[in-house]
C-alpha cells in the first residue's frame, strides 16, 4: 500500500507494506538485552490458589504478569521527566508519532579511554539536512546488540557538545542503539540528557530520546519516515516500537 504524506509543504510517498522495525522485543530470558545492573525480565502466569493462568496448566486463558524495567530491558522512549524533579509523562508529552528521520551510521571515536560519538561525526553525517528525528547506528553493528549485557561495560555514549548540536539543529527525537546517550558511570551528571532537553532553559517537553534500538544492516543510511509507537504508560519512559518507512 502506497501512502502519500505531505510534510513541510512537500509530498512524499512511502510503502506501508514494507515497515522496518528497529525495536528489540522483550522476552523472559537471560539472553534478553539488559543494562543498569538488573536481573532479566520475568513473564509468569498468575497463580491464585490452585489456579494457574496458563492454558498448558489447564486454564482457559493465558494470564501473565510481566515484570520489567523500560530503561533496562529493551527499546524504550523517554522524555525530560527522566531527569527532572517534576513528573513529566512521555505519554502526555509525545503527541505526534510520524516524523521525517535520517538514519546515520557512526564508528565511535576513542577519547580519554572511552568510545564516544562526537559533534564532528554528527555534523559530517547530517550536513545541512533538516530532520525531526535522527536514528544513530553505531559500528560494529552485530546482531548480538539484541541480547547484549551492558552492565559494567562502559558502553559508547554521546558527547555533551554533540547533544547540544542536535538540540540547536532542531532535532526533536534521537534514537540510538545504546543503553544511554550518557556515560554509564558519570556521577549523575547526565550531560547529554540535560543538554538535549535543555534543562538549564526552557524544557523541551516534546523532545524524546529512544535507546536500545537495533538497526539491521539492510537498512541503509538516508531519509525515512519514522512512526514512533509507544505504549501508553504514564511514566518518564515507556516501551516503544519505532518503525521506519523508506521514502520513495
Amino acid at each position: 500500500m502506497i501512502a502519500t504524506i505531505q510534510y513541510n509543504s512537500k509530498k512524499h510517498q512511502i510503502d506501508l507494506s514494507k515497515p522496518l522495525d528497529i525495536s528489540i522485543p522483550l522476552k523472559a530470558s537471560k539472553s534478553n538485552v539488559n543494562a543498569w545492573y538488573l536481573d532479566a525480565p520475568k513473564i509468569d502466569p498468575v497463580i491464585d490458589g490452585d489456579w494457574v493462568g496458563s492454558v498448558q496448566e489447564g486454564a482457559s486463558v493465558n494470564f501473565n504478569t510481566i515484570n520489567f524495567n523500560p530503561h533496562a530491558h529493551g527499546t524504550h522512549t523517554e522524555c525530560v521527566g527522566h531527569i527532572t524533579k517534576e513528573c513529566h509523562s512521555v505519554n502526555k508529552n509525545l503527541k505526534q508519532f510520524f516524523f521525517l528521520a535520517e538514519v546515520i551510521t557512526v564508528a565511535p571515536e576513542v577519547m580519554d579511554g572511552d568510545f564516544v560519538i562526537s559533534k564532528k561525526q554528527l555534523q559530517t553525517a547530517l550536513g545541512n539536512k533538516k530532520r525531526d528525528a535522527v536514528v544513530i547506528r553505531t559500528l560494529p553493528n552485530t546482531k548480538d546488540k539484541k541480547s547484549r549485557q551492558y552492565s559494567n561495560t562502559n558502553p559508547t555514549y554521546l558527547q555533551e557538545v554533540a547533544a547540544i548540536y542536535l538540540k540547536e539543529k532542531g532535532v526533536k527525537h534521537v534514537l540510538i542503539d545504546l543503553p544511554s546517550v550518557d556515560k554509564e558511570k558519570d556521577e549523575g551528571k547526565l550531560l547529554a540528557h540535560n543538554a538535549f532537553w535543555n534543562t538549564q532553559g526552557e524544557l523541551r517537553l516534546d523532545a524524546t530520546i529512544t535507546e536500545l534500538i537495533y538497526v539491521p544492516n539492510k537498512v541503509k543510511d538516508g531519509v525515512y519516515f519514522l512512526n514512533l509507537q509507544i505504549a501508553p504508560f504514564e511514566n518518564d519512559a515507556t516501551p516503544s516500537k519505532p518503525i521506519l518507512y523508506k521514502v520513495m
